[in-house]
Formats: structure tokens, C-alpha cells, sequence
């Protein structure tokens, strides 16, 4: 299917998965009701997924796949681009250039499908994900107006080539998880932490003043990211103390193992203070957003069924707390195939089996993590 190519129902859709799941020998595990984008909307909320046109046949290139884009078709009514507005990618060639051919791909097919798009991420600041000439680049005689142009130029432009996001994670993990102090990088080296993460939203608003503005980070409720949590609330109240325009925290989700080589099973979520990191949140004002889920199961036993019968139920008992909160408003997969999971590169099982951490298996069938957002979101109360 070509990406402005109409979408096949979605009785013939499942239809084509199961049989494909019967010859290849997998379980034919059949979604059951409507799409998931269709009950969250009937919540007041948004269901979406990430989506990556990298290279064919590469994690990151989820999108050349006719069957993955007829799932973000059928499944999601919003859509990010994975990488594909990163620095790294989107300013990979040097400061005078952008290339947005890849982005511009995915804005496409989401017009054409009728969903919305959301952005990630306009200031990655980590000094980890900067495309390397900024690490030796010449801000000149006077460093300060440079680097702020630099900065402004970069996420207006975005924002002003695609007006139709409806948020953007404006600043995406400054919060060092170790002692959760702020991140430094080249940018704020010259012009300091808090006045850059605060031109970054200020430039933002202007740019895309209807958009929702997102602080975006990966502390979870899991034991280990009492540092993290606290990290960024603190930063949370350094924004609402200095007026910087920042509207929602995306809680990136990424639930379920740890990353240590010899962890089995999951985490051990703190279900109290994970409230409580919420409720200080909210109490800012701030909405909140789901915005990179998977369920990491790394440790978990080979065996398909009750591994995904645990990751089920995990992600069922997570989504029910976020979902209780009426102020989280989207909620987004980090991708909806197992094959084309970042996890699939990153802390292999000791086994050196794949992992299963999306909604979708590698053939293409709905597993019952599906069916227990699709749960989830049935059981939330209404925005």
C-alpha cells in the first residue's frame, strides 16, 4: 500500500494477519472491537504510535513497511516521527542545512489517513545527541547572540514547517537521573541551563502558539528513579516560577525491566510515590502525557504466553493509574511491532532471543498488551 493509498477496512486488515499467523505458525490473536485511536477519543484523549523512515529492513525503518503503516492506519490517530526531527538527523549535515525529507514523508501519510502528528523533540539537551559539528563549532566573537540564534532559528523552523502539531516535547531529558541536576551542553555552556531550556520554550509558543509544549523524560515508577523524579520536579517549579511556557511532562513510559545485565523480571514499581511525583505535577498545573510506552521484558521467561500475559498485565496496572489522572490527554506507543522496537538493540536477554515489547508481534498480530491498553482506556474516566 502506498502511503496515500486508502486504508483497507479493518475487518479485511485482521483478516490478512490472521491468516498470515495460521501458515507462519504463530498465535492468531484477533483485536476484538473498535481501533484504539477510536476509544480514546471517546475518552477525550489521543492514541498514536512513533513511527521511523529510516533505512528498509532497520529498526528505525518501521514506515517502508506496507503492514506497519496499515496498523498506524487502523490503530492510531496520531502519529510521531521517531528520530526523524532529532538534530542528529534533521541538522546532521552542518548548521546551513535541514533535511526534513523523511519528516516531510510521515507528515504526508498523516494527512492523507487523517490523523494528527505531534513533534519530538526541538532540544534533545544531552550532549550525547547533538550532531557532532556543534561539539567544534565557531560561535564567534560574541558566543551568546550566536548560540541563541542558533537555537531560535532551529525550532522555528521546524515549528513553522509543520504547523499542524498539536504538541511538542519542546525540551526532551536535561534531567541527569544520577543526582538530578540539569544536563549541560554545548548551548548551555554559553548561555546557561535555565536561560536555554527557557528560550527554547519562549521560541516555541511564538512559533507554535497552538501547539501543547511538553517537558519530556524518562523517570518511571519503578524503584531506582527517586533521584530522577525528584529532578525534575524541581526543574517543573523552576519553569512555573520563571513564567517559561511550558504546558505538560511527558512521562516516556518506557516501563518494566531494568537495564542491568543480570535483572530478570520486572521492576518494582512504587505505586505511592509515583502518585505522589503526579500529584505535585499536576498540582503545578501541568497536564500529562504518555508519550514513548513499551514494556521492557527482558527478564522474563521465553515462553510467548505467559510473557505476554505478564507484560499485560504490568502495562494494565500502570495504564490504570495514568489514565485515572484526568489531566494525561495523549498517550503513545513507542512503536507497534516487536521487530521495529529500539529495545530490540538495547540490553539483549541473556538468551539472545528477541524481545516482545509492543503491542504487535512480528507477524503482525495484536498481542494481549493490545487488548489491555484497549482495557485501559475503556475502564478511564472521560477528559
Amino acid at each position: 500500500m502506498r502511503p496515500n493509498s486508502p486504508a483497507p477496512s479493518r475487518r479485511q486488515a485482521l483478516g490478512l494477519g490472521l491468516a498470515a499467523g495460521a501458515l507462519s505458525g504463530f498465535p492468531a490473536f484477533a483485536a476484538t472491537g473498535p481501533s484504539l485511536a477510536s476509544l480514546a477519543r471517546d475518552k477525550g484523549l489521543q492514541f498514536g504510535s512513533a513511527v521511523g523512515a529510516g533505512p528498509v529492513g532497520a529498526l528505525t525503518g518501521s514506515f517502508e513497511d506496507r503492514r506497519y503503516r496499515q496498523i498506524l492506519a487502523e490503530e492510531c490517530g496520531l502519529l510521531v516521527p521517531e528520530n526523524e526531527l532529532k538534530w542528529y538527523v534533521v541538522r546532521a549535515a552542518g548548521p546551513a542545512s535541514f533535511a526534513f525529507e523523511r519528516a516531510d514523508r510521515i507528515a504526508a501519510f498523516a494527512k492523507a489517513n487523517g490523523q494528527a502528528l505531534r513533534g519530538h523533540t526541538l532540544l534533545w539537551h544531552h550532549p550525547q545527541w547533538f550532531p557532532a559539528w556543534i561539539k567544534t563549532h565557531d560561535f564567534g566573537a560574541q558566543p551568546k547572540l550566536a548560540a541563541a540564534a542558533l537555537l531560535t532559528e532551529h525550532i522555528t523552523t521546524l515549528c513553522q514547517r509543520y504547523p499542524q502539531m498539536i504538541s511538542w516535547d519542546v525540551v526532551n531529558e536535561t534531567v541527569d537521573p544520577a543526582d538530578g541536576s540539569v544536563r549541560n551542553t554545548v548551548l548551555s555552556d554559553i548561555l546557561g541551563r535555565e536561560p536555554t531550556l527557557d528560550l527554547a520554550f519562549h521560541t516555541a509558543r511564538a512559533a507554535a502558539p497552538k501547539a501543547r509544549l511538553v517537558y519530556n523524560d524518562y523517570m518511571s515508577w519503578e524503584v531506582g528513579n527517586e533521584k530522577h523524579r525528584y529532578g525534575v520536579l524541581k526543574l517543573l517549579e523552576g519553569f512555573r516560577k520563571r513564567g517559561t511556557p511550558v504546558d505538560a511532562l511527558g512521562v516516556q513510559a518506557h516501563i518494566g525491566a531494568e537495564n542491568a545485565d543480570s535483572f530478570t523480571g520486572f521492576g518494582k514499581p512504587q505505586e505511592q510515590e509515583w502518585r505522589a511525583f503526579l500529584d505535585e505535577a499536576t498540582g503545578m498545573g501541568y497536564d500529562l502525557l504518555v508519550t514513548e510506552f513499551d514494556v521492557h521484558d527482558k527478564g522474563l521467561v521465553y515462553d510467548f504466553a505467559p510473557r505476554d500475559a505478564a507484560v499485560a498485565a504490568y502495562a494494565k496496572g500502570y495504564f490504570d493509574l495514568m489514565l485515572s489522572y484526568r489531566q494525561t490527554k495523549e498517550v503513545l506507543a513507542w512503536g507497534m511491532v516487536d521487530k521495529y522496537s529500539w529495545l530490540q538493540g538495547q540490553w539483549p536477554r541473556q538468551d539472545g532471543k528477541a524481545k516482545r515489547p509492543t503491542l504487535y508481534d512480528d507477524n503482525y498480530q495484536p498481542k494481549p498488551l493490545r487488548e489491555a491498553v484497549a482495557a485501559a482506556l475503556k475502564a478511564a474516566p472521560a477528559r
